[in-house]
């Protein structure tokens, strides 16, 4: 039989739903305004992916009631998103840093523009369109 204590923990107030509710709605309306005032570079990123994370936030800690579980079931549901996040972000440095080694120590151009499957097969050959027909 359970205590009062245990059904009282499982009792949330439909309050803090429409609250949630209505701060996400805000909150994609600030997302929504950094594309509406034409917010663009480091800055834009930031934003999108900051208001990006609060919702997600709020839609696991409220909707999903992570905020009323045990810290361990938590972490165990958070914790592998979040090491995938960090690897993310050392391959992106990782990623930069062999870039700037390249332009720096291999003599490679910054200015160097890709060839297109035109320029590399070379356009109009043997088997240009003509005889695709």
């Amino acid at each position: 039989m359970a205590s009062s204590s245990d059904t009282a923990g499982q009792q949330h107030p439909l309050g803090i739903y429409y609250q949630i509710w209505i701060l996400l709605f805000v909150v994609s309306a600030a997302s929504y305004a950094v594309d509406y005032f034409d917010v663009q570079g480091a800055m834009r990123w930031t934003l999108v992916i900051v208001f990006m994370l609060v919702k997600a936030g709020f839609i696991i800690a409220i909707f999903m009631h992570a905020f009323w579980e045990r810290l361990a079931l938590v972490l165990t549901i958070l914790g592998p998103p979040g090491v995938l996040l960090i690897l993310i972000a050392f391959m992106a440095v990782e990623g930069d840093y062999t870039t700037e080694a390249r332009f720096d120590y291999m003599g490679h151009d910054r200015d160097a523009v890709a060839l297109t499957p035109a320029e590399v097969h070379g356009a109009g050959g043997e088997h240009g369109e003509e005889e695709a027909h």
